[in-house]
């Protein structure tokens, strides 16, 4: 229920609506218009190269060794981007905070991003697609990205003040997700809706609960 509700203060209660798909409460870090179905991709790392593995060093030497491994960075970043792109994938959602390198080529090559989903969030988008995090630099760095999510929308949405991202996923299982944006005057009228709403929506639950004969 919580990944499944917003509540926006300062609207009038009769403002409070059903939305089909997910309201993630956070404005995209790259918004590329995309019409028709799209592709997804998740994320839960940094996808800006590492120039060393883990627990390793990376020594510069010079300043152009170190220009070098600059260019190095933006071109496998760039590359990646190309592999999204010729995947026909329009939307990057990202539990990380990714570098302003990635946006940018991101915004070249028109993906959509959105960034900091938490882990329950991702966990959500995992049940309703059937994906799994994609790991960009595992052992096939080339090649098309088939571990995507279908989406049927993906719009930026304004919530009284605050901007959010709207996606609406085609799922692989029969739970069509719909989110509930709660409006009142003050935080405090929205949170006695949510908890009556949490409420009641636990009681119907049980109500029609499989009783395993």
């Amino acid at each position: 229920f919580a990944e499944l509700h917003v509540a926006v203060a300062g609207l009038p209660v009769e403002s409070s609506r059903v939305l089909p798909g997910l309201v993630l409460r956070r404005d995209f870090a790259a918004y590329c218009p995309a019409g028709g179905e799209l592709r997804a991709v998740l994320v839960t790392e940094p996808l800006r190269p590492p120039l060393s593995a883990p627990g390793g060093e990376f020594v510069v030497d010079s300043e152009g060794q170190y220009g070098a491994s600059l260019r190095w960075i933006a071109r496998r970043t760039e590359d990646f981007m190309k592999r999204l792109q010729s995947s026909n994938v329009k939307l990057l959602l990202s539990s990380v905070k990714q570098e302003e390198l990635v946006v940018y080529y991101a915004k070249l090559y028109g993906v959509s991003v959105v960034e900091c989903l938490s882990s329950e969030e991702v966990a959500l988008i995992c049940e309703i697609t059937g994906v799994s995090p994609y790991a960009p630099f595992g052992d096939d760095t080339h090649g098309e990205i088939t571990d995507t999510a279908a989406a049927t929308f993906c719009q930026p949405l304004l919530l009284g003040s605050k901007r959010c991202a709207h996606i609406g996923f085609t799922g692989v299982c029969a739970f069509r997700p719909h989110c509930l944006i709660l409006c009142g005057p003050v935080d405090s009228v929205n949170e006695q809706h949510a908890a009556a709403l949490h409420g009641a929506f636990t009681m119907l639950q049980q109500l029609f609960k499989t009783v395993d004969r």
